[in-house]
């Protein structure tokens, strides 16, 4: 799995920038301009230490390893960064609700397009964005707010399910929708609670099929809700925190079918064994499982990283919470960040130092959170956003997901619900 050599290169080409906060390009010494300077010794660019001005970040991508990595990555680079880890701060929604309460942010960076696309649209009255283009925008494809916010790393949710005599014993299994799963005659793996992204992410997959903008109930076919409803009456839950993902659940062949995210597949598969009698097998090259072969695709997020305009911060400071982010975002940066925790960026360049030999399977899945939702103006990401609300108010509202089997509530009465009501908070 590990690509050594070429993260050996890209950590190279990071030595040769750290210092370099600057995008003015050197000039040589009979005065013309080098067409490559990024590699280039660190000894041959013109050098800015930005280390006196603390840049404050926001971010829900910030497990202890991921915020510790970043601190001590950027003081090497020139920059000093402040970063609340996960122990502060667990969730998108949590940190973007502190970014907004503090306005002391300058760089807010992961969550997805949901809730970008709640900053970009200012949703948010505190958190407002720079303008701003880094010199790697055009490697990031799609996975762009022009001119605000950029993307960093893609994640999808996946369905795997168990290829041997614990899962199908061999069965291949094609859906057309996510939804599927609840026909599928297999035992699944559910998650115990409504919040959370990667529990979002799967309830959007869910969801997909059903979109109906007409519709009262929160943009979504009665029917959409009725089959949640039934991925969660009938599949396999705990409230054991290491069956809060799915991986577990399916190691332990405890389910033929499970939902899990991309970052940490392949690095959770070579540790199976650790934790399983029966542990799934092969990574790259799978032995005992398999994703299942969805027609729709998957949905996908990406994180994004956007410069705040905060009040107060002066020009000098300013450029250097751009440098900043113009480094972070690099391509040679990304491929040691995707290395370190496993994740993919959406820097084609970063991918290709860390892919050489072709990318994974489970990133060239088809992605419908960026298909435009038909009647309206919105990708599916964006319908999303507009209505995730409500959604967490729906299922919040009629009890979705118990966590204890002791407190499952009775099937609502579909034909005669109040959309009105349940879409909203509850008082």
């Amino acid at each position: 799995m590990k690509k050594t050599l070429a993260i050996m290169l890209a950590l190279v080409m990071v030595l040769g920038l750290a210092g370099c906060g600057s995008n003015e390009t050197p000039k040589s010494d009979n005065g013309s301009t080098s067409e490559n300077t990024t590699n280039q010794p660190a000894s041959t660019q013109e050098e800015k230490d930005y280390s006196g001005y603390t840049i404050r970040i926001y971010s829900n991508s910030n497990s202890t390893e991921r915020a510790t990595w970043l601190v001590n990555e950027a003081k090497d680079a020139g920059f000093t960064v402040s970063i609340d880890d996960n122990s502060v701060i667990s969730g998108d929604t949590a940190a973007i609700q502190a970014a907004n309460e503090n306005k002391d942010g300058d760089i807010l960076f992961g969550l997805n397009e949901t809730r970008w696309s709640q900053v970009v649209n200012g949703v948010y009255e505190n958190l407002k964005l720079v303008e701003w283009t880094p010199s790697w925008a055009d490697e990031v494809g799609e996975y762009a707010y022009p001119g605000a916010a950029y993307g960093l790393v893609i994640q999808n949710v996946l369905m795997l399910y168990r290829t041997d005599e614990l899962g199908t014993n061999g069965e291949e299994l094609h859906f057309k929708h996510w939804a599927d799963i609840v026909d599928s005659g297999y035992k699944w793996y559910r998650q115990n609670k409504v919040g959370g992204t990667t529990n979002a992410n799967i309830n959007s997959a869910l969801l997909y099929p059903f979109v109906d903008p007409a519709s009262k109930a929160g943009g979504i076919s009665v029917e959409g809700w009725k089959t949640l409803w039934k991925y969660c009456a009938n599949g396999v839950y705990s409230s054991d925190d290491s069956y809060k993902y799915g991986f577990d659940p399916l190691n332990k062949g405890d389910v033929a079918i499970s939902t899990f995210y991309s970052s940490s597949l392949y690095g959770k598969i070579d540790s199976a064994a650790e934790s399983s009698e029966n542990p799934l097998r092969g990574a790259l090259e799978p032995e005992n499982w398999a994703l299942v072969d969805i027609e729709d695709g998957t949905y996908y997020i990406a994180e994004y990283i956007g410069i705040l305009d905060k009040e107060g911060r002066t020009e000098e400071q300013t450029e250097a919470v751009k440098a900043f982010a113009e480094w972070f975002g690099s391509a040679e940066v990304q491929a040691v960040w995707g290395e370190e925790f496993d994740s993919y960026p959406c820097n084609v360049a970063a991918a290709n130092i860390l892919y050489p030999d072709g990318i994974p399977e489970i990133y060239t899945i088809k992605n419908f959170a960026l298909s435009k939702v038909e009647g309206t103006d919105m990708t599916y990401a964006e319908y999303v956003a507009e209505h995730s609300s409500e959604w967490t108010n729906i299922m919040t509202n009629l009890g979705f997901f118990w966590a204890d089997a002791n407190g499952a509530v009775a099937e609502p009465d579909w034909d005669n619900l109040d959309w009105a009501t349940l879409t909203q908070a509850k008082e």
